[in-house]
């Protein structure tokens, strides 16, 4: 069966592949539409194959709050920061997130195998064609979900950052916009300050244990007297969780207050009682050892 110019543009909008794959296939179908499609879709899966061993370390995190309260954040990492930005990409990611909120899937694999929205494919599936019309490879690294209590989110720079904040309020602020704007300030403060903990009673006892022996030979190393370098020890461990526990820290603004009074203060001036309880914090990339090569080398992958 012969197939036109039009053809080749018809099957290129249908599925987003170049026009001289999309001839390919049609030539391969002998001009069969539904025949070339499904070329492109074999096609497309051993491409994805290929293009799987390839760093991942761009991206978005995406972090969003449904209609029921869901809180929903994930990691969806590109090659490319260039394609980290384009709309299809991000709808993607979008996406994933609402999936999250609303199957609660148990883990990755879980997820993967649920239906991709307004489809008849799986996630995995509609990856891998996502993989062949972009062109990188395209990884689910993470996610997390709070499906009880007052959830804010927050994305920073446009995806580079995501944070989920769950909260306990009393029944009688629910509805107060000043809750969910103290919600949106301390997703900022997560975002800026980067804390691994809720509060120090969340501290491993190990880490704890781990760094009072690194202060106490930093302060030994300066001779101060056993009983002198306890006391020492102890104001710098306060320190250290000052740094590390989010409800230690000073915020971000209005640096006198620690986020634990602020979060009090506003609860009394309110009239009722609010309390963190968790939080999620993801940054595109982090962790991730990104590959480094030369200019040379960068155009010469780009043409492989």
């Amino acid at each position: 069966m012969a197939f036109t110019a039009k053809d080749v543009q018809t099957l290129r909008e249908m599925t987003g592949v170049g026009m001289m794959d999309c001839k390919k296939a049609l030539a391969a179908s002998d001009g069969d539409m539904e025949k070339a499609v499904e070329f492109l879709r074999e096609k497309g899966l051993a491409a994805a194959q290929k293009k799987a061993g390839r760093i991942a370390a761009e991206g978005v995190v995406e972090a969003i709050v449904d209609k029921n309260g869901v809180g929903a954040v994930v990691e969806v990492n590109s090659e490319t920061d260039f394609v980290a930005k384009n709309e299809s990409f991000r709808q993607f990611v979008s996406d994933i997130a609402a999936v999250v909120a609303e199957k609660d899937p148990a883990d990755l694999d879980a997820l993967m195998a649920l239906p991709y929205p307004g489809s008849d494919k799986t996630i995995t599936e509609m990856q891998q064609e996502k993989v062949l019309v972009i062109g990188e490879n395209i990884k689910i690294r993470r996610f997390a979900r709070y499906a009880t209590g007052y959830n804010v989110a927050y994305v920073h720079m446009g995806g580079r950052i995501g944070v989920i904040v769950n909260m306990e309020v009393s029944g009688s602020l629910k509805d107060n916009p000043a809750v969910h704007e103290l919600g949106k300030d301390i997703c900022m403060q997560i975002a800026a300050m980067r804390p691994l903990y809720l509060d120090s009673t969340a501290v491993p006892a190990d880490t704890v244990e781990s760094e009072k022996h690194i202060l106490m030979e930093q302060v030994m190393q300066e001779g101060k007297p056993a009983q002198v370098a306890e006391k020492i020890v102890a104001g710098r461990i306060n320190k250290f969780f000052e740094e590390v526990c989010l409800m230690n820290q000073a915020f971000v603004k209005e640096n006198k207050i620690t986020v634990e009074k602020h979060v009090q203060q506003v609860a009394k001036e309110l009239g009722g009682s609010i309390a963190v309880k968790a939080f999620t914090r993801y940054e595109k990339g982090e962790g991730i050892e990104k590959k480094s090569c030369n200019f040379a080398e960068e155009v010469a992958g780009m043409v492989k």
